[in-house]
């Protein structure tokens, strides 16, 4: 194998540790799901009027990419998989073409761009691989052919590489607004290309870059259209409307500390602070790894290559500059740079700034190759493995997403159409309640051709007092145009749902005094109880609903838990009791105590007082705060009792400490 083959090679186990290990576990998330749901029933060709109102010019990236790519997650991972070796490539070309002369420092650029640690969000492989890679990658080859055409000697092969660097500038700046910024970093690596005194550098570089910056003016002047006059309705830009100076300094230092500095030792903040978890010890151990592997192999197989103090000031100057120009379109829009979360998708465009930034500085502050070689082959190990930290944290999202389905579908076998499924919150970090409508369509009414949206799932935390759902009362109207597809429907065809943290998920129902039950719980799901509508449940539907991408899991308590309530919603005490019994006979229990009340009730009004005091009596013992339910619970069971148990109950009711 050629030392060039070697280093392809290179790119690709590097890819394949850092983003492959867990591909097989993770899956969408964000608006992944219905982007999926979008390709999956209305067709590629629907993605062109879907963005219209917002990103008009990104709507054919996606139109081509599922026009080629089922909605599968797997498929969709394996080719964001390929889409990342394919930008480390991109890179590594573009550094190669811009420092003809510093081959190393391209390379080992190009390798950090890889695994960029500040990036979290490769994994949402649907939309970020159409609303950021691919325009990236674009990016990328531009600045690669703006610098192939000022090494060429034929005039014909300038023009044609010049031409090439203008429609990939084209392609890469108007569909997303999140590389607006970054075309000041062309001239900056113009700049710093040519080797004469500043005027004639300033010329020069102004030359070359001024169709370029025609480009940039029209795209400017397209935003500002859009944004001003245009149907866009994503983002307003807000940050300029008040200038603070200290606000903006404020936030262009946290853009340099994060991008230059902690990102790249985040893995070891993020990993310590949580041991010994065996993520945690894992990706420790592929640090180490990763660290022993890169170190040889690069000890070997870079040159020694000399680079002056004034390179690297050049490059720490680049970086610097490539940061604040990266960060500058998500503050435009006051949306914050949060790391470890979906807002970090931000740190794409300071990327190139970041990663130039850092290889500065060690190349300022080190002299032995050797020293550097072991420092780059660390950081390369710190993102390597940060990004399999990343990894773990999808994958669990996705375990839990399959979860929550398959329990709504235990719980709701199916669902009336016009439903709207109301809770305050989910235990989950990377959905919405938009994101989880799109899955709930998709198993709640698999044969959906083009009409009305039949189901929509809305968080009344984050919806209330808005235009969406003014209030939570009964008979108001509710509106949401989902993409090109509306929902329509009333509060009065609600179901409310609830899943806490540890525990399974419910349906909350208004005959059984569930406000009273869950009166600890935040208003906004307690107030939104009196809607829930359990008549819109099919108990017994010809087709069950199945969730699409998971396989049903073994049945554990929260299949029993399911089961009981949905029987105790038909009233079916008797099969309540007897899931009851199989459930403690196999030894299961509740991570929620108040999941037992279920039961409780089921095996009171068979007759057997006996066993659900005893489980009255577990419960409180556990836990003395679920007084309050449990009381309720027997207050119900005394109403509902035949005649002759009064006084029993009356007797339990006072043993365990309610007020008859």
């Amino acid at each position: 194998m050629s030392f060039l083959h070697s280093k392809y090679f290179l790119f690709a186990i590097i890819t394949l540790i850092a983003y492959g290990l867990l591909l097989p576990f993770t899956g969408f998330y964000w608006d992944d799901l219905p982007f999926a749901w979008i390709a999956k029933f209305l067709g590629p060709a629907e993605f062109v009027p879907a963005f219209l109102p917002f990103r008009p010019f990104l709507g054919s990236i996606f139109y081509f990419t599922t026009s080629l790519i089922p909605p599968v997650p797997l498929y969709w991972q394996i080719f964001a998989l390929v889409i990342r070796f394919l930008l480390g490539i991109s890179a590594w070309w573009m550094f190669t073409q811009i420092y003809p002369n510093k081959k190393n420092i391209a390379y080992i650029a190009s390798l950090l761009m890889l695994i960029f640690p500040g990036y979290s969000q490769h994994w949402v492989a649907l939309t970020h691989i159409n609303q950021e890679l691919i325009p990236f990658i674009f990016y990328l080859l531009s600045f690669g052919y703006t610098f192939k055409a000022l090494h060429s000697s034929v005039h014909s092969q300038k023009v044609t590489d010049t031409i090439i660097a203008l429609l990939l500038q084209i392609c890469g700046i108007f569909p997303t607004e999140y590389f607006f910024s970054i075309e000041g970093l062309r001239f900056l690596f113009l700049f710093f290309f040519f080797q004469e005194n500043f005027l004639n550098r300033l010329k020069k570089s102004l030359k070359i870059f001024l169709p370029y910056l025609l480009i940039w003016i029209l795209n400017a002047a397209w935003l500002f259209y859009y944004y001003r006059f245009g149907p866009y309705n994503s983002y307003e830009v807000t940050a300029t409307q008040s200038p603070n100076l200290i606000f903006f300094l404020t936030q262009a230092l946290d853009a340099i500390w994060k991008t230059g500095f902690y990102i790249w030792i985040q893995s070891l903040v993020l990993t310590f602070s949580s041991l010994p978890a065996p993520a945690s010890l894992l990706t420790l151990g592929l640090v180490a790894l990763s660290f022993a592997f890169l170190t040889l192999i690069l000890i070997r197989s870079v040159q020694d290559e000399s680079n002056e103090k004034s390179f690297a000031i050049s490059l720490i100057i680049i970086g610097l500059i490539g940061i604040l120009l990266g960060r500058l379109p998500s503050l435009a829009a006051n949306l914050p740079l949060t790391l470890q979360s979906s807002y970090d998708r931000f740190m794409i465009s300071m990327m190139i700034g970041g990663t130039l930034f850092v290889i500065g500085i060690v190349e300022l502050i080190f002299k032995n190759q050797k020293t550097k070689l072991i420092i780059f082959s660390g950081l390369i190990a710190l993102g390597i493995g940060q990004q399999f930290f990343n990894a773990n944290i999808f994958r669990r999202d996705w375990q839990k997403q399959g979860e929550i389905y398959w329990q709504m579908a235990w719980r709701m076998p199916a669902l009336e159409p016009n439903t709207v499924l109301f809770t305050h919150q989910m235990p989950i970090d990377y959905e919405t309640d938009l994101s989880f409508t799109a899955p709930i369509n998709w198993m709640y009414a698999p044969d959906y051709t083009r009409s009305n949206l039949p189901y929509i799932f809305l968080y009344t935390e984050k919806r209330i007092g808005g235009p969406t759902l003014p209030a939570l009362e009964k008979d108001i109207e509710i509106f949401y145009p989902y993409r090109t597809v509306d929902f329509r429907s009333s509060t009065s065809n609600a179901v409310v749902i609830y899943m806490p943290q540890n525990g399974c998920l419910r349906v909350l129902d208004p005959n059984r005094d569930d406000e009273e039950i869950y009166s600890r719980e935040p208003n906004v799901l307690t107030d939104a109880i009196h809607l829930s509508d359990l008549s819109r449940i099919i108990s017994n539907p010809e087709q069950p609903a199945i969730p699409p991408f998971f396989s049903e899991p073994e049945h554990g308590w929260c299949y029993y838990f399911a089961k009981a309530e949905l029987a105790q919603q038909q009233s079916d005490y008797q099969q309540v009791a007897s899931l009851g019994n199989e459930a403690i006979g196999l030894e299961f229990s509740p991570e929620d105590p108040t999941e037992w009340l279920v039961f409780i009730e089921g095996f009171a009004l068979i007759g057997d007082l006996q066993t659900a005091q005893n489980l009255s009596n577990i419960i409180l013992e556990s836990d003395s705060r679920i007084r309050r339910g449990v009381c309720t619970v027997w207050e119900q069971i005394q109403v509902k009792s035949q005649e002759g148990s009064g006084q029993e109950i009356e007797a339990i009711l006072l043993s365990l400490g309610c007020n008859p």
